[in-house]
């Protein structure tokens, strides 16, 4: 072979890889440009099911706040002392005791 005949197959072979290397070079951005793409959209939709997670439990605290405010009121009722005395009255029969009917205890002895 020929000096020029090698150069001109040199030339044809680079002229075969260019267009390879290009198309390589193609498929590797646009792989990268979607794997981007995709890191974003799944960024967003991490983000809105976060932001619907963040909504309920702002609901729940809510919702157990107003169930506390309820419970507290309820204690209120229940230790009232009105309503105790009411109960052993009417309910369980209760009187105050007659005055012969307190025994006071000081120290060790009985007072009458």
């Amino acid at each position: 072979m020929t000096e020029t005949t090698m150069k001109q197959n040199d030339a044809d072979r680079e002229k075969k890889a260019a267009p390879r290397l290009k198309y390589s070079v193609f498929l590797f951005v646009a792989f990268v440009l979607m794997a981007v793409a995709i890191a974003y959209v799944w960024s967003h939709i991490q983000m809105t099911r976060l932001e619907y997670q963040v909504a309920e439990e702002m609901t729940r605290k809510e919702q157990l706040l107003e169930e506390q405010r309820r419970l507290k009121l309820e204690l209120a009722t229940l230790k009232s002392p009105h309503r105790i005395e009411s109960i052993a009255k009417n309910s369980l029969h209760m009187s105050y005791p007659e005055r012969d009917q307190v025994i006071v205890l000081k120290g060790a002895e009985v007072v009458q």
